[in-house]
């Protein structure tokens, strides 16, 4: 099962993903240094982020799943710096 998921950090914002797998522990890769700065250490002690499967296919190709990540990245304006922590597509 091929899925693109929404991982939900607890200021709010959000990141985008795929994952080929179906992995339970699959987090993405988003960049560690974005996620970092919005959370003091305190924060950093004891943290919730959500994962929610929101689209998925037994039969999808990689391009086709590649090109539903982005359409939802647009979606859900997870690549907007101020919702969420993609970085790719570009925010215009």
């Amino acid at each position: 099962m091929k899925v693109i998921y929404k991982v939900t950090y607890p200021n709010g914002k959000i990141y985008i993903g795929q994952d080929l797998t179906d992995s339970i522990t699959y987090f993405g890769s988003i960049n560690n240094e974005l996620v970092e700065k919005d959370f003091t250490r305190e924060q950093k002690r004891d943290i919730t982020i959500r994962k929610e499967i929101i689209w998925e296919s037994d039969n999808a190709t990689k391009s086709e799943v590649t090109r539903k990540e982005f359409e939802l990245i647009k979606l859900y304006k997870s690549n907007d710096p101020s919702i969420g922590y993609n970085q790719l597509p570009k925010y215009r």
